[in-house]
């Protein structure tokens, strides 16, 4: 578990060991089997796989890389400088959502395993199962690390998650939970996942009004929290950017307030959640149909 923190070379190393993920993998699935998800080892097993996930999409082995990104460099070829906001940058992101990882093998062996769908089930299962939080968190951030990323393996990944899976009503639980670093970890996964646009409609439906009530009402005391407020509101600026519908679900739930709230604060320590805070409302305001019913 702490070789596999120890920085790219330690990860590619371990990531080519002959059987060791694949180790990995068995023994959690035997834990999971056996009704017995909170033991230590399940613990340190699903730690070294969230280590060797990190930055998986960049490291992967040129021979993965080729097969996998061969259409999306055909895609992005296009448009070499596609603009923030622009529609051809717009058209490029859909079209990279749309191309399909190459067919998933029914055994994967080693690395293929880090982002096969049987992995993706065992961390949603942990989520799920498990009432250890270092083992919830490294679930989460396993999954987080996979949906980073804008090629067509982290997109592959996050409809997995939300569509074939059913992984949301897990995450959303999530949310809620006492431990702060669990819930900014859930938090970060649904910001990955809602960049997806084939899937934001599933995602506003199921956890828009959880973000919204785990918003803060008043400055937050602590770094953690800070950043967790952050990365909802630019979860919810993915998921209200282009839906009126989603908009009004936002402002339903009673999200207005305390987005205003946030935005008007400017102190140095909460500078980074008022400005995605600012940032949201300004897109907020995008939607002219909505304007008498935020002014209500």
């Amino acid at each position: 578990r702490n070789m596999s923190s120890a920085g790219p070379e330690g990860r590619k190393k371990m990531r080519e060991c002959d059987g060791l993920i694949d180790s990995l993998v068995y023994y959690i699935q035997g834990a999971i089997a056996d009704h017995e998800p909170n033991d230590k080892a399940t613990e340190n097993c699903v730690c070294i796989l969230h280590n060797l996930s990190y930055q998986l999409e960049t490291e992967l082995p040129e021979s993965y890389a080729q097969s996998i990104y061969m259409q999306r460099r055909n895609i992005s070829s296009n448009d070499k400088t596609p603009g923030c906001f622009g529609t051809r940058s717009r058209k490029v992101k859909e079209k990279q959502q749309d191309t399909p990882l190459p067919e998933e093998k029914s055994n994967p062996r080693g690395v293929e395993s880090l982002w096969h769908s049987t992995l993706i089930r065992i961390y949603l299962s942990l989520i799920a199962k498990s009432t250890r939080n270092y083992t919830q968190e490294a679930s989460l951030g396993a999954l987080q690390n996979l949906t980073a990323g804008t090629g067509p393996m982290p997109f592959a990944v996050a409809r997995t998650v939300v569509q074939k899976a059913n992984g949301l009503p897990g995450i959303r639980t999530m949310l809620h939970v006492s431990h702060p670093t669990v819930k900014k970890t859930a938090v970060s996964l649904l910001r990955n996942l809602s960049r997806n646009t084939s899937l934001q409609s599933d995602i506003a439906r199921e956890v828009l009004p959880d973000l919204v009530s785990i918003l803060p009402e008043s400055v937050p005391e602590s770094d953690i929290v800070c950043e967790t407020a952050a990365s909802i509101c630019y979860t919810l600026f993915n998921l209200t950017q282009s839906s009126s519908h989603n908009a009004r679900l936002l402002l339903n739930a009673g999200g207005l307030p305390k987005i205003i709230t946030i935005s008007m604060n400017d102190s140095n320590m909460f500078s980074k959640a008022s400005r995605a805070a600012s940032v949201l409302l300004y897109s907020l305001w995008s939607h002219t149909d909505l304007h008498s019913a935020y002014k209500k």
